[in-house]
């Protein structure tokens, strides 16, 4: 394994560099502050994170979590298209890079990325977290100070990524910036909170992109429209992510770990030869004594219930004891590859 590959380790330790020195109390009410924010609805007109110290609460309290939200979609979107490198990548509002470092560790550092956000202070201590990565490509990446907003022009590029923005813009601005994305890249990613609001703009921004010409990847198995009925339910995931020191001091918690919920959406247009899974399971497994219930997305545009048994399935009943919320249903075959 390359030892600079960009992991949660790796990330987690550039933290604790950069972060040494911090007062606590100021990083907690800096921290309080975007936690504010992230949970609120109201789009803002100025950057969230107005100075180094803000940087540093969100970078210690906000990147690992949106590093593990977009390394899974970005998991799906390659098992959906195993055989698609991007050569480039766009990080749209990517602040301190936290889907750039994913980017890098999907592909083993294939593609070369550029960081796009209007923070000034996101971006230089984004520098410096990859300079403090000892990846090249971090090392390498380009970090462009640009407004997110109508007048952002993108230019063309393999992958473009969409994490934990949308919910800052108004509503014409969402809408240009996706279709401006579907316009310059070959792939899109959208990543979001795993609330009902954070969905919904994944759903609105899922349309468009296939107005656009592009086709769901994943996690949908199709790219109808969304069989969750509006107002009753939402589509999300959950990816786990070890605590750091200030984690635990802000929200008094004593577990190592915590779970973000997320949304999301890959899409790809038809030079990604995409396979999207058959169904994916939209719920945490439900394991009862000798079966697995799940609950399933799947084609043509339903949601569904599979009850799996020990007596019937045998070797699926083994598999589905090991499935997880978000895969895809039914396993891949074991490949003959040693």
């Amino acid at each position: 394994m390359n030892s600079t590959l960009p992991t949660a380790e790796a990330l987690r330790s550039a933290l604790a560099g950069l972060l040494d020195g911090l007062p606590p109390k100021q990083a907690a009410q800096a921290v309080e502050r975007l936690i504010a924010n992230y949970r609120g609805t109201t789009p803002t007109g100025a950057p969230v994170l107005r100075d180094r110290s803000d940087v540093a609460a969100y970078a210690a309290y906000r990147m690992p979590a949106t590093f593990e939200a977009v390394r899974s979609a970005l998991a799906a979107l390659r098992d959906a298209a195993p055989e698609w490198t991007p050569a480039t990548h766009t990080d749209i509002g990517g602040g301190t890079g936290a889907a750039t470092w994913a980017v890098a560790e999907a592909w083993r550092e294939k593609a070369a990325s550029t960081v796009v956000d209007w923070a000034e202070p996101a971006l230089a201590l984004g520098r410096e977290l990859a300079e403090a990565s000892g990846s090249p490509a971090l090392r390498a990446a380009n970090w462009q100070r640009s407004r997110i907003g109508s007048a952002l022009r993108i230019e063309s590029t393999d992958l473009v990524t969409i994490s934990y923005v949308l919910k800052e813009l108004t509503a014409a601005d969402r809408a240009t910036l996706v279709t401006e994305a579907a316009r310059a890249a070959q792939a899109v990613v959208i990543v979001e909170p795993g609330t009902p609001d954070g969905y919904l703009r994944v759903i609105e921004a899922r349309q468009q992109l296939i107005d656009a010409g592009l086709s769901v990847a994943a996690p949908c198995p199709h790219s109808g429209a969304c069989p969750i009925e509006p107002g009753s339910d939402w589509c999300h995931f959950s990816a786990r992510v070890s605590r750091s020191s200030l984690h635990r001091q802000v929200k008094g918690g004593s577990l190592p770990y915590e779970d973000e919920k997320f949304s999301y959406v890959a899409a790809v247009r038809d030079e990604v030869d995409a396979d999207p899974a058959a169904n994916r399971v939209i719920r945490r497994p439900q394991i009862r004594k000798g079966m697995v219930l799940l609950e399933l997305c799947a084609k043509p545009e339903e949601l569904t219930r599979e009850t799996v048994t020990k007596k019937r399935h045998g070797d699926l009943y083994r598999a589905a004891r090991d499935i997880d919320w978000g895969d895809a249903w039914p396993p891949p075959p074991p490949s003959d590859t040693p």
